[in-house]
């Protein structure tokens, strides 16, 4: 298949700029995948589609203040934004400006509370710098550092919060899950009533998810790796659940590339922490996901070639037709669709 396959026609004014008031009045489109019928919701309503019995998979990766603004001692700012850690206090990064950074350059971020080292430049450009500081280095992060907002968002962000889901506890990731930001703790709570077992799985989102297709052809498209752990009780809730004839839903395509890379052939799953660069699109047979709450997706990327292997990349397109002629919000801080 061709990375064209996957385009659509997106107006730029229908990119999210800033979230919601409240989390869950955002619009929810119901897509179903056997017969591509849409309906058109609010978030709240996402209980109607949800049966006694189901399993819900949430990502609790917390988003890392990852981008810091620094300067170099003779002057001139740089910025750092954190991928991933190395161990020892060396990080690799992104920055820019990138001809700025070279080997042996210290950039100095705060009032000298921290400081960096650039060590060396990766083959993708990236840098691999060596921090310097005092006590505990997530502390000073959390002090010093801004969220890494995806390249579309122009506009400041008011309540980093915003850009964290409710139930956000494992620090690590570059990037939200986004398709979690619609929750509010009340609704999960009403969700867990209805007998909904509610479990959690972890993805660090990694940079890479923004990175562009570029091969024509999807297949030789290169995943990035990013790490991921499926605890012993999410395990046992799934296992039940799939025993007991419930179906397994996962929030986000973090949670679903997670639950398919560790899945077994009959849909169940094993406690594991390890990395995955899984690449799902058409053809791909799930193994443990029936159904997907997802955010709306950047045309051909790998995440709408995902939702078009879970529900036909026709049934896709025509919905984020639908979705661009009834003026939904896209990305981040958009609207949701249900896939079921």
């Amino acid at each position: 298949m061709n990375k064209t396959d996957f385009y659509f026609y997106l107006p730029e004014r229908l990119i999210a700029q800033t979230p919601l008031e409240k989390r869950d009045t955002s619009r929810l489109l119901h897509l179903d995948k056997t017969t591509g019928e849409i309906e058109h919701r609010h978030f709240y309503d996402v209980k109607q589609y949800l049966r006694k019995g189901d399993c819900l998979v949430l990502n609790d990766s917390r988003v890392l203040p990852a981008r810091l603004i620094g300067a170099r001692p003779t002057g001139g700012s740089v910025e750092l934004v954190l991928l991933k850690d190395l161990g020892e206090g060396c990080w690799e990064c992104l920055s820019r400006p990138g001809r700025k950074t070279k080997p042996g350059q210290e950039i100095v971020f705060g009032n000298g509370e921290l400081t960096a080292m650039v060590q060396s430049v990766t083959e993708g450009g990236n840098r691999i710098v060596k921090f310097q500081y005092e006590g505990v280095f997530l502390e000073v992060l959390e002090r010093l550092g801004k969220m890494p907002l995806p390249p579309y968002i122009k506009e400041e962000l008011k309540d980093a919060e915003r850009y964290q889901t409710v139930y956000s506890r494992e620090l690590g990731s570059a990037a939200a899950p986004t398709a979690g930001l619609h929750f509010t703790m009340e609704l999960l709570q009403e969700i867990e009533k209805m007998g909904v077992n509610i479990c959690f799985v972890t993805l660090h989102v990694g940079l890479g998810t923004f990175r562009p297709v570029k091969a024509e052809n999807i297949e030789e498209h290169e995943m990035h790796s990013e790490f991921c752990m499926v605890p012993a009780d999410t395990a046992k809730t799934i296992n039940e659940t799939k025993r007991r004839g419930g179906r397994v839903i996962a929030v986000g395509t973090t949670s679903c590339r997670t639950l398919e890379s560790f899945a077994n052939e009959d849909g169940t799953i094993e406690e594991t922490a390890a990395w995955t660069n899984i690449f799902i699109y058409p053809g791909y047979k799930f193994k443990c996901v029936d159904a997907l709450i997802t955010n709306f997706h950047l045309p051909e990327s790998t995440l709408i070639m995902l939702v078009s292997a879970l529900a036909g990349r026709e049934n896709i397109l025509h919905a984020y037709e639908v979705a661009v002629k009834e003026e939904y919000r896209f990305f981040s801080f958009g609207d949701a669709m249900l896939i079921e």
